[in-house]
This record gives structure tokens, sequence and C-alpha cells, in this order.
């Protein structure tokens, strides 16, 4: 008898919570509009590669920017993460595909500028499927790390009516069935990126929520299931910022870690 009052409690509090995130998010969008200054680090000492933590590339959704990343830079920050930057892509992209070529030449060149041989990205939503195909269609599991995705549809949101989703490329490539999706749906032998998919049961924009876990048979993953969050609080909750920093900590060999799905965790 008290399922019900709880459940919509629950729901009540999250959708309250995603007001005040938008809010919030209205203010900091014009400062995210342009794109940072890339400012080189000092160079590493010798001929060997720089030490310390591996950079953060961030990754926004549809029609966002990089401002949707203020908190979670500042944790990673916190967290001894020096060399964070976040790509904006422009919402007149068509394909993601276009947008994963851009990232990787993104990538390519904060690795020559940092002196490392590996990075890290986290994406959000769109920009999650967008950091997921430059990994495993566009060779990017050979300077990636560890991708982790924020409310990511991996098998297709139906949340957007048919005729709206035909008013944008992109949108359309996010609905179930879409060339991209059977795309990254497709084999990926040796792919060596692991892979951390954090999805909500409380994200509204995720149809159904389960689509934003990752399950596929070639890829090392990780599901993370949140409680009492919507798709807009991903990014900015700090009990999800623990988990993308305990994430992009787990130094456990590629190899050690099992095949597939390795099962779903509650981290609120």
């Amino acid at each position: 008898m008290e399922f019900l009052p709880t459940a919509f409690a629950d729901r009540m509090k999250a959708t309250a919570l995603e007001l005040a995130v938008l809010a919030g998010h209205l203010v900091l969008y014009p400062s995210g509009l342009v794109g940072e200054r890339r400012v080189a680090p000092p160079a590493p000492e010798g001929d060997g590669p720089r030490a310390g933590a591996r950079p953060v590339v961030l990754l926004h959704g549809f029609v966002d920017n990089r401002s949707v990343f203020v908190l979670l830079r500042r944790a990673l920050a916190r967290h001894g993460r020096d060399s964070v930057e976040a790509l904006n892509y422009s919402p007149l992209t068509c394909d993601l595909r276009a947008a994963a070529e851009l990232l990787g030449r993104r990538v390519t060149e904060l690795l020559d500028r940092t002196g490392h041989t590996e990075v890290d990205l986290v994406g959000h939503s769109l920009g999650g499927l967008i950091a997921r195909y430059y990994v495993q269609r566009l060779g990017g599991d050979a300077r990636v790390r560890t991708l982790v995705m924020l409310g990511t549809p991996h098998s297709g949101t139906t949340f957007v009516p048919l005729a709206v989703a035909d008013a944008h490329p992109l949108v359309r490539q996010m609905r179930p069935g879409s060339e991209v999706l059977r795309e990254l749906a497709g084999p990926a032998p040796g792919c060596r990126t692991r892979f951390v998919s954090f999805w909500s049961d409380l994200d509204q924009v995720m149809v159904p929520v389960e689509t934003a876990r990752l399950d596929h048979p070639d890829l090392i993953v990780r599901n993370v299931r949140v409680s009492g969050i919507g798709h807009l609080a991903l990014p900015v909750h700090p009990t999800v910022a623990s988990g993308i920093l305990h994430a992009l900590d787990d130094d456990t060999p590629a190899e050690d870690a099992p095949d597939g799905s390795a099962g779903t965790a509650s981290v609120a």
C-alpha cells in the first residue's frame, strides 16, 4: 500500500531537482557557447611519457554545451585531474559520426600537447554515443582508457515523438533501429577501452530507462544504476561524480576484467 505514494514522492523529488538543474544550467549556458582556451602544460622531463593522471575529455549532449560540466570539472580538479577539456560540437552537426571524427582529432591533439598516451572520456546522453562511436568504429580504443557514459541511449530512445525526430538528423540517430545504433551493436572484437554506463531509474528522456544500459558481448562493461535522479542531474549530482572518479581511477588491467556486462550497482 505504501509503494505507490513512495514512488510518486520519489518522482516528484526527481522532477523538482531536474527543474532546479535546468534553471541553473540556463544561467550558465551562455558561458559555454565559446570554446575554451587550450593551455599547454609544462613539458615532461626527459623523453618518457608525461607523469600524472590521464587527461579527461568531456562531451555534452544534444543542443547543449560544455557548461553542463562545470561542477564535474571542479570535482575532477579536486581529485587531481589537472588536464580536463570539454569539446563543443556544433548544434548544426547532422551526423554523430562527424562529431566522433572531431573528437578523434581533439584527442590526438591533446595527447600530442600533453605527452600522455591515453585519455579518459566522459559523455552525457548523445555525447556518450559520439564517444562510443569514436572508440568502437574509429580506432579510439587505442587512445581511450575508460569511457564513462551518463544517460546514453545505447539501444535508442522513443522519448521524442516521430514528427519531432524527423526535424533533426541527430535525433533520428538516437531512435531505436537507426543505422548508427546498428553499427554500434555489431561486432567489436578486441576493443581495449573499458566502458562504464550510468543509467537512472527516473530518467524520463531515456525511454525505456534500460536503454541507457550497455550490453555488448565484445565490450568490457560495467553498468551502474542510479536511483532517484533524472536525466539532467546526471552530470551534476555529487554521488554520480564520485562514481565517475572511482571509474576513472580503476587501474585493473583490461584483460582481468570480465567480458560483457559486469552487472549493476546502485550508487544513490
